[in-house]
């Protein structure tokens, strides 16, 4: 096998596999399904069951809750915006987020919610797909007025408070005042939630639509969607947050029943996604190809250049490298690639084994999805255990340390 038209080695394939059997052997991660590609080969490996305690194994059709994985994929319906110039970077978003105009700031992050200043000026297009509008998840903040206000109002997933539809977040997001001024922050999460509404606003049809119009349907991503329809639910498996202090495997998220088991109040562009191994590889292989796919353009090479290159300063990243670097114990070692495009991160310096350039995220429902131009390389890890317990970032980090050794031109 000539490993210069970028192939993986025998050997290397053969380590991959051994590595996430120790996984799911060890009993921590009851079944994954790994894709990895390069150039034209792709190796798929799928393993475990989809239950802890047994039920049907693992396969490559199955289908994933991506959670923050969504993240990389769903910007692809704001660059096609771009691309067509139906937005802007640098419009004003008031015209379709009339709830975000003439914003108040928090004097301190950690002050009551009257204590505000104007904003010095308004939210553009760029500061919502940079994350940096000035509102979002801080887990350094957690605690204040405004983190709580956050949810108490229903305004990130995963909460008591489900989740209302476009509108009503919009009015909720809107009586809040900013964490910090627009444009000098990064900050997770609602940014991403919030692509989706000014999609939908701009082009006047639901976010979900426009997405399966435009990004899903091209790419053959027919499994991929805010939720499993019925006759395919037995695809999905139950996802587990198993007890920190005991490891025992409690159901987060029943598959029959579940969050996913019919279509949400808000399709959620930061974590609302399911969808397979297959599906993903297609739209990263897409990214690497420039924004092609089977000679199909989905989105210019200039719009795949600007989501994937860091589009942060130092000073924006601040906050993201102190929550990366200084809460390793919190986030077991994730999200220090440095740099963050748009929807996704990238990798600015060499921590560990990926190369600058790489570009992708994790979810914390135990998905893991980069694509490296370097190697022409994508890999994709999806289990059903989520982040309560290391033990999804464990596989994570040892599928990309493996991965990296497979390539030996």
């Amino acid at each position: 096998m000539g490993h210069g038209n970028g192939d993986f080695t025998p050997a290397g394939l053969r380590r991959l596999r051994e590595v996430l059997a120790r996984h799911v052997e060890s009993g921590k991660i009851p079944g994954v399904v790994a894709l990895v590609s390069r150039g034209d080969r792709t190796h798929v490996e799928a393993m475990g069951t989809m239950r802890h305690d047994g039920g049907a194994p693992m396969g490559r059709d199955t289908v994933f809750r991506m959670a923050s994985t969504s993240k990389p994929v769903t910007i692809a319906a704001a660059m096609v915006l771009l691309d067509e110039c139906r937005l802007r970077l640098d419009d004003v978003v008031d015209a379709w987020l009339p709830e975000l105009a003439d914003r108040r700031v928090l004097k301190r992050i950690d002050g009551p919610l009257d204590e505000t200043v104007p904003a010095r000026r308004p939210i553009t297009v760029r500061d919502v797909l940079a994350s940096t509008f000035g509102l979002g998840m801080d887990m350094m903040a957690l605690g204040t007025p405004i983190l709580n206000a956050i949810f108490e109002r229903g305004l990130t997933p995963n909460l008591p408070v489900p989740m209302p539809g476009p509108d009503e977040w919009m009015r909720r997001l809107g009586e809040l005042p900013l964490m910090h001024q627009p444009g000098e922050h990064w900050q997770y999460q609602i940014s991403s939630d919030l692509v989706g509404v000014l999609v939908s606003r701009v082009t006047g049809r639901p976010f979900e639509e426009f997405l399966r119009e435009r990004v899903f349907e091209p790419l053959g991503m027919t499994d991929t969607g805010f939720h499993v329809p019925a006759d395919q639910i037995d695809r999905l498996p139950d996802l587990y947050a198993p007890d920190p202090a005991t490891g025992e495997f409690l159901v987060w998220d029943e598959a029959e029943g579940g969050r996913w088991s019919e279509a949400p109040a808000f399709p959620g562009g930061g974590g609302g996604l399911v969808s397979t191994a297959d599906d993903y590889h297609a739209y990263f292989r897409m990214l690497l190809n420039g924004g092609t796919h089977q000679g199909r353009r989905i989105l210019s090479r200039a719009a795949v250049e600007l989501m994937t290159t860091n589009r942060l300063s130092p000073e924006q990243n601040a906050a993201r490298t102190a929550l990366a670097v200084n809460n390793v114990h919190i986030s077991f070692g994730q999200g220090q690639q440095g740099g963050w495009g748009y929807g996704m991160a990238v990798r600015t310096y060499r921590g560990d084994y990926a190369p600058i350039g790489q570009f992708g995220w994790d979810g914390g429902a135990g998905t893991s999805a980069y694509a490296d131009p370097a190697n022409q390389l994508t890999g994709i890890l999806l289990t059903q255990v989520g982040y309560s317990v290391p033990s999804p970032a464990h596989l994570m980090n040892d599928f990309w340390t493996t991965l990296y050794q497979a390539i030996d031109d």
